[in-house]
C-alpha cells in the first residue's frame, strides 16, 4: 500500500535548522550524469538518464527518463580525459565543454580542447522543474 506524507518544513532531530521542502525539491538535482565519450559513450553513473547518444567526435546528447517541464532548466557540466584515455593515467586539464541545444527530453553536450574531442571524464548536472 502506497503511503503519502506531507510536510511544509523540515526539521533536525533536536527541533532546529529548518527548511522549508520546497527548497529540497527545487535545489536537488533533476538528472545527472558521469561518462565517457572515449571508444563507446557509456555511462559510468547516472540519475534520471534514459541513454547517451554519441551524436559526432565530443558531441553526446543525454536523454532524460523523466521530460523537464520546459526548456527554461540550468545545467553544469564539466569535461576532461586522462593523458592515456584511461582512468589510471594523469589527467589533461585543458579541456572544457558546454551544452548546445535544449530540449524538455534531451539536453546536448560539447567537449573540446582547441577542437571537439572524445573526453574521458564527463560531468553533467541538470537543475529546475520536471514535468
Amino acid at each position: 500500500m502506497a503511503s503519502e506524507l506531507r510536510v511544509n518544513t523540515l526539521k533536525d532531530a533536536s527541533g532546529n535548522n529548518s527548511v522549508a521542502t520546497s527548497v529540497v525539491s527545487n535545489g536537488s538535482a533533476k538528472a545527472w550524469v558521469y561518462f565517457t565519450g572515449v571508444s563507446s559513450t557509456s555511462a559510468r553513473d547516472s540519475y534520471n538518464v534514459a541513454s547517451l547518444t554519441d551524436t559526432a567526435t565530443g558531441k553526446t546528447t543525454i536523454n532524460y527518463t523523466s521530460s523537464m517541464a520546459n526548456t527554461n532548466y540550468a545545467g553544469s557540466m564539466y569535461s576532461n580525459a586522462h593523458s592515456g584515455g584511461t582512468a589510471s593515467d594523469t589527467f589533461n586539464n585543458d579541456y572544457t565543454g558546454g551544452f548546445g541545444s535544449k530540449a524538455t527530453g534531451s539536453v546536448s553536450q560539447v567537449a573540446y580542447a582547441s577542437s571537439t574531442v572524445d573526453a574521458d571524464a564527463n560531468d553533467v548536472i541538470i537543475f529546475g522543474d520536471l514535468a
